[in-house]
């Protein structure tokens, strides 16, 4: 199966427990870390937003609560979207199903690209911040908000027996998805030692990259202008 199909049938099969694993597996911190990464971006009424990988919108939601109103959704997962239009009515008609690596989009469309917890599962990261690329405005910005690997010992500890054994244990027993929340460690932990969005953001053009990280270094957020 390539990562495309493995990706839409894991989060079509997940949708219904999403959210609720979301917020239970992080604690509510979950709703902290799109809340900073959104003020890290300095979005505001003028933004013009496209949210990549959205699934379920609490991205979208968070930034509307920042003035955003020009807000369209991009995911994979059909059902995702669905969900995501079952929960707010001001999202009808600017939801699209498609992958980040081909947008349906004109070039200059955005002022604003936000992705969360979403680019490791792009089946190709720098064809995918290409088109990020391809479609902001001159000076607009991508926020990608995504876990990482701890630097430091004990935390690194902790952080590893929670997602390889707790964090899958929980999720195959709610969402009933064995393989969904077998991904998410192993994805993490393949994307960490593999991935510098730094350097494949600064490839494609992209400049003026910064990288934040929070809660003992779990999360990180980067930021790049065109």
């Amino acid at each position: 199966m390539d990562k495309k199909t493995q990706v839409k049938r894991i989060f079509d099969s997940i949708s219904h427990k999403y959210d609720f694993l979301n917020h239970f597996l992080s604690a509510g911190v979950d709703f902290y870390w799109r809340k900073k990464a959104l003020k890290l971006s300095q979005v505001d009424s003028n933004t013009s937003l496209l949210d990549v990988a959205c699934g379920t919108g609490d991205f979208s939601i968070s930034a509307k609560k920042f003035g955003v109103n020009k807000i369209i959704g991009l995911d994979l997962s059909k059902n995702m979207l669905s969900n995501f239009n079952e929960k707010v009515n001001w999202s009808k008609g600017n939801l699209v199903q498609s992958v980040a690596e081909f947008m349906p989009f004109k070039n200059n469309s955005f002022t604003n690209i936000t992705v969360a917890f979403g680019v490791r599962n792009f089946y190709d990261i720098k064809k995918g911040f290409q088109s990020f690329y391809n479609v902001l405005r001159d000076n607009g910005k991508v926020t990608i908000l995504e876990f990482r690997l701890p630097e430091r010992g004990i935390i690194k500890s902790i952080y590893l027996f929670y997602f390889d054994k707790i964090l899958p244990l929980i999720g195959k027993i709610i969402s009933k998805d064995k393989e969904a929340y077998n991904y998410l460690p192993e994805s993490v932990n393949e994307f960490d030692s593999k991935i510098d969005l730094q350097k494949l953001l600064s490839e494609v053009g992209f400049n003026n990259i910064t990288k934040h990280s929070l809660t003992f270094g779990i999360v990180q957020v980067v930021i790049a202008k065109k």
